[in-house]
C-alpha cells in the first residue's frame, strides 16, 4: 500500500505537534518537516533546541503511529559548511526520520559534486538519505543534472533523487529520463499540480512553488504518466501550498482536500 506523507508547506501554518495531530485524523502514515529556514528570515517550525516541543512531538509520533518522513532543508551553496547543519540530522536520527531534502545553490558543479558526497558522507552517520530536489530556478535543474551530480559525487550509498510533480511539469524533465534514475536513488515523491512550461520567470517558479499550487488534476502536469513512470511503492509527500485557499478553511480542512485529490489521481481513493 503507498503511504502518504503530509509536507511542510501543505500545512505551513502548523506546529509539528499540531501536523502529527492532523495527519492521524486524515490518514497521513507520515509528516515532513522544515527545521530550517529555506532562506534568511523564512518561516520554519520550532523543534531544534525546544525540549518541551519534542516530548510533546515524540509522545504523539507514539500515541499516533504517525512517523516523519523527511526534514527541510539543507542549501548547498560555494561556501557549504556542513557543520552547520548538524543539529538538524541530529533531530532526524532522533525522530528516526529517513532524508533530508537538499537543494542546490552552487553552480560550480564539480564543486557542488565534491560538497554533496561530504554531506553523504557525514549523514550516512545518522541513518538519513541526502535527497537532491532538482528545481528550474536552481543550480540543479533537472532529472539529469541531479543525477549528473550524484555520479560526480561518486554515487554515495546514501545519494537520492527528489522527484517534485511541480518541477518535472516546468523543467526539461521528461518521462524518459525519470525512468532512467536508478530504483536505489528514489525514496520519495512530492505531488501538486500547476500549469506547465517552460516559460515562466524566475519569479513566477518561486511564487508557485512557495504559494500557489493547485490540486493534482486542476493543472495539466502529466502526473498520471509521471506516478506511473515512478515506482509504485514510493511513498507520495503530498505538497501543495496555496495560501490563499487554505488560509480562507485553515491547514486541516486544507491538508484532507490534498490528500483526497492526491487519492483520486493516483488510483488509492
Amino acid at each position: 500500500m503507498r503511504l502518504y506523507s503530509l509536507a511542510y508547506l501543505t500545512a505551513n501554518a502548523s506546529t509539528v505537534p499540531q501536523a502529527i495531530d492532523m495527519s492521524a485524523a486524515l490518514g497521513y502514515a507520515n509528516v515532513g518537516l522544515r527545521l530550517q529556514p529555506n532562506g534568511p528570515g523564512a518561516p520554519f517550525q520550532t523543534l531544534i533546541g525546544d525540549a518541551p516541543v519534542l516530548r510533546e512531538t515524540q509522545a504523539l509520533m507514539r500515541d499516533t503511529g504517525v512517523g516523519v518522513y523527511d526534514l527541510e532543508i539543507i542549501r548547498i551553496g560555494e561556501r557549504f559548511n556542513v557543520a552547520e547543519h548538524v543539529a538538524l540530522l541530529d533531530m532526524g536520527q532522533t525522530l528516526g526520520a529517513k532524508a533530508v531534502l537538499i537543494a542546490a545553490d552552487d553552480t560550480n558543479e564539480s564543486r557542488l559534486a565534491e560538497h554533496y558526497a561530504l554531506l553523504c558522507e557525514v549523514m550516512r552517520r545518522y541513518g538519513l538519505t541526502a535527497d537532491l530536489e532538482f528545481m528550474p530556478w536552481t543550480a540543479v535543474k533537472d532529472a539529469k543534472s541531479a543525477l549528473r551530480v550524484i555520479e560526480l559525487a561518486g554515487t554515495p550509498s546514501n545519494a537520492g533523487i527528489l522527484v517534485d510533480a511541480l518541477h518535472f511539469g516546468r523543467s526539461t524533465t521528461s518521462l524518459q529520463d525519470i525512468a532512467a534514475i536508478p530504483r536505489d536513488l528514489l525514496h520519495y515523491a512530492q505531488m501538486c499540480d500547476a500549469q506547465a512550461g517552460l516559460n515562466f520567470t524566475t519569479e513566477a517558479l518561486i511564487h508557485t512553488a512557495r504559494q500557489a499550487r493547485l490540486l493534482p488534476s486542476e493543472g495539466n502536469i502529466d502526473l498520471t504518466g509521471l506516478f506511473a513512470t515512478l515506482p509504485q511503492d514510493l511513498p507520495v509527500s503530498v505538497e501543495i501550498v496555496n495560501l490563499e485557499r487554505s488560509k480562507l478553511i485553515g491547514d486541516q480542512a486544507w491538508a484532507e482536500l490534498c490528500l483526497n485529490a492526491t487519492k483520486k489521481v493516483l488510483g488509492d481513493a
